[in-house]
C-alpha cells in the first residue's frame, strides 16, 4: 500500500491516474494519492531510479528555449519580483544558489535584479545543462542537493518548481536551510493542487501533475506547515498564474481528440499552440487572482 512520504501514513484515498503525456518518456501508469493528514498529493510508485529516463535531453530546463514575447514578459515580471526580495537582504556582495537550476536561466534573471550578486551556483542532474550554465559564468554541481556541500553560505536560494520533484521534500528543504545565511531567503515556487484547473482536468490530465516528474504536491497550508517544521518562517506568500498547467491540460485534450499531434519527438511544450494557450490562461488567472487560489504558489521563507 502507498505510504505518505511526509507522515508515512498508509493511504487509500486515490486522487487520479496519469502517465507521461508531455514528453512520452514512459507508458507506465502512475496513481496519485491524497494524504488527508498532511494535505498533499503524492505519486505511486515514485520512479526514484528512473531519473535518466523521465528527464529526457529535450526537457525544458535543460535547453535554451527561444525567448518568445510571453517568456520575455515573464522574465520582466520575475526580475521585479526578485528585486523586491533582494532589497530586504543586507550585504555588499550576495551569493545565490539555484537548486534544479538547469542552464542557469533563472540566475541570469536574478543577476539583472541586483548588481551585488557576485557568485551564482547551480545544482542539477544534467551534464549538458552544466556546459551551458558554466559558459554563462555560473558554477555547476552535477548531482542532487542531498550530496551537495559548500563551506560558504548563500544569501538567496532558489527552489522554483523543484520541491515537488523530490522524494522527501522536507529533507530537501531542511538541507537548503543549512546552506542559508542568517538574514537570507529561500524563494520557492510550487504547484497548488487545490485549484480550478486541477479540478476541471482531474479526470483527463491536469498539467500540474507533470507526470511522472512531480512526486509531491502541496497546498498553501501544507507547505507552510512543512516549512515551520524545518525551522523556517514564511515571510511572504502569493498565488501566481499556472499558464503552463492549463496549456499541458488543454493540449493533451486536443491530442486525445486527434486535433493535434503529440509524441516523444513532438513534446507538447514545443507545440505552436502552447504559446497562445499560455497567454490566454495567464490573462484569465490574473483576472481571477483576487477571488480564488491559483495553481502555482510563491513562498519566501527565512530562518526563524
Amino acid at each position: 500500500m502507498p505510504q505518505c512520504p511526509l507522515c508515512k501514513t498508509v493511504s487509500n484515498n486515490k486522487y487520479t491516474t496519469a502517465t507521461d503525456v508531455e514528453y512520452f518518456t514512459t507508458t507506465e501508469k502512475f496513481d496519485f494519492y491524497e494524504c488527508g493528514a498532511c494535505e498533499i498529493l503524492f505519486i505511486h510508485p515514485m520512479p526514484v531510479n528512473d531519473l535518466h529516463l523521465i528527464y529526457p535531453d529535450n526537457y525544458y530546463s535543460f535547453t535554451q528555449m527561444n525567448k518568445s514575447i510571453s517568456f520575455r514578459i515573464k522574465d520582466f515580471i520575475d526580475t521585479i519580483f526578485y528585486r523586491k526580495i533582494l532589497k530586504k537582504i543586507k550585504g555588499g556582495n550576495l551569493r545565490v544558489l539555484d537548486i534544479g537550476g538547469g542552464t542557469g536561466t533563472l540566475l541570469d534573471n536574478i543577476k539583472k535584479a541586483d548588481s551585488r550578486i557576485n557568485f551564482t551556483q547551480v545544482v542539477d542532474i544534467d551534464n549538458n545543462a552544466k556546459l551551458v550554465a558554466e559558459s554563462k559564468g555560473h558554477q555547476y554541481y552535477c548531482g542532487t542537493i542531498g550530496s551537495f556541500s559548500d563551506t560558504n553560505l548563500y544569501d538567496v536560494i532558489l527552489m522554483l518548481n523543484l520541491i515537488e520533484h523530490v522524494y522527501n521534500p522536507r529533507e530537501v528543504l531542511a538541507k537548503a536551510a543549512t546552506l542559508l545565511n542568517p538574514g537570507g531567503a529561500i524563494i520557492i515556487k510550487t504547484p497548488n493542487y487545490q485549484s480550478l484547473d486541477a479540478e476541471i482536468f482531474r479526470k483527463t490530465y491536469w498539467g500540474g501533475l507533470h507526470c511522472p516528474r512531480h512526486w509531491v504536491l502541496f497546498t498553501r497550508n501544507s507547505f507552510t506547515k512543512m516549512a515551520g517544521g524545518c525551522n523556517l518562517s514564511t515571510e511572504n506568500f502569493s498565488y501566481t498564474q499556472g499558464a503552463p498547467f492549463w496549456s499541458f491540460s488543454v493540449l493533451h485534450w486536443l491530442h486525445t481528440k486527434k486535433i493535434i499531434k503529440a509524441d516523444k519527438d513532438h513534446p507538447v511544450i514545443y507545440h505552436p499552440l502552447f504559446f497562445f494557450i499560455s497567454i490566454t490562461a495567464a490573462a484569465f488567472d490574473f483576472i481571477r487572482k483576487p477571488f480564488m487560489p491559483l495553481s502555482q504558489m510563491f513562498f519566501v521563507v527565512t530562518k526563524k
